[in-house]
């Protein structure tokens, strides 16, 4: 049988050894898996939990910042720390829609067209500069992140599962650069914008970093199986009405934004409840309380919104505007406990 539909059927059998509730084994293996990024992306922990927190919510991360930072780094060594199918596909102005999904080539001998399976086809895609391809290129990605399939020629390949992209991007005002569509941006789960290590982690880099890179001996902590048990578990996790309530009042509070001209999706709010699940996983927790929506909320939303003319000369960001909504939405008081 396909090892990518043996992957799906450990992901949904409910036989699978793996507990209903996050418990010891859910904490040891995220543990594992943050502290092997630890080892080798230095002093961004956050991050490195947002990251994690993304794969269990089995969306798609993109990571934004300047060159130089670790934003390639992180995702690489999150691939390594998983023993699955991992590609890595360098986005270019000449890359073509097919050189990311496949193509189907025609067979001499067998006198039949063949598909040829493209990078696409992995269980975590790292997409290194997604925004020096062009519109055309990246759009080849929105059928594959939303509906976990590829259609070639009127035939549709499932992707394995988990599946996953990380990609990477510099900011828009950089030279040679196309912004992605507010489609595609919608599409990934959350954002992270990597930023500076302070000084010390920056000093332990130069110590650390000079004469071997500690992505090298990154060996996997965690297995495919482990992985689908974990996201089995979090979607076990429980949400009360109340907190439902809150997260559907801070997507209404942002399309009523006077300085927004795009509010929050309602992909994007059943995207937040998913990552809040996770981060309380995380925690320890089987159940979301309204400050697991909260710590998530800007690196969920902020890179879906749109401002208006006078926000942006006023200086606002999507990140104070989410912050503006998260002060002014009452937050929800009475959360159910199964």
């Amino acid at each position: 049988m396909d090892v990518q539909h043996n992957i799906a059927e450990v992901a949904d059998d409910p036989r699978s050894a793996a507990p209903d509730v996050p418990g010891a084994g859910f904490h040891e293996i995220s543990t594992r898996i943050l502290d092997a990024i630890d080892t080798v992306i230095d002093g961004k922990p956050e991050a490195a939990r947002l990251a994690l927190t993304v794969l269990l919510a089995q969306g798609h991360l993109l990571l934004e910042d300047v060159p130089g930072v670790g934003k390639t780094m992180l995702a690489k060594t999150l691939a390594r720390t998983i023993d699955c199918t991992v590609n890595r596909i360098q986005f270019t102005p000449d890359l073509l829609p097919s050189d990311v999904t496949g193509v189907s080539i025609f067979n001499q001998d067998s006198r039949r067209f063949e598909f040829r399976r493209g990078p696409v086809f992995a269980n975590i895609v790292i997409g290194d500069e997604i925004n020096r391809a062009s519109a055309k290129t990246q759009s080849s990605l929105l059928e594959c992140m939303e509906e976990h399939q590829v259609t070639v020629d009127g035939h549709t390949h499932p992707l394995g599962a988990p599946f996953m992209v990380v990609a990477t991007q510099n900011p828009i005002e950089m030279e040679g650069t196309y912004p992605l569509p507010e489609a595609q941006r919608d599409r990934f789960m959350a954002r992270i914008s990597m930023g500076y290590p302070d000084a010390r982690a920056e000093a332990d880099m130069l110590e650390t970093h000079q004469s071997v890179s500690p992505l090298e001996a990154i060996r996997p902590v965690a297995s495919v199986a482990d992985i689908a048990g974990m996201m089995r578990q979090v979607r076990g996790v429980y949400v009360s009405p109340a907190v439902k309530d809150y997260t559907v009042s801070i997507g209404r509070a942002t399309r009523e934004h006077p300085r927004l001209r795009l509010g929050a999706s309602p992909r994007s709010l059943l995207q937040l409840l998913r990552a809040a699940k996770a981060g309380a996983a995380l925690e320890g927790r089987d159940f979301v309380l309204p400050d697991d929506i909260a710590a998530i909320a800007d690196a969920v939303l902020a890179h879906r919104l749109l401002l208006d003319r006078k926000a942006t000369s006023a200086g606002d960001t999507a990140s104070t505007i989410v912050a503006d909504v998260l002060a002014r939405v009452p937050v929800a008081r009475e959360v159910q406990r199964r």
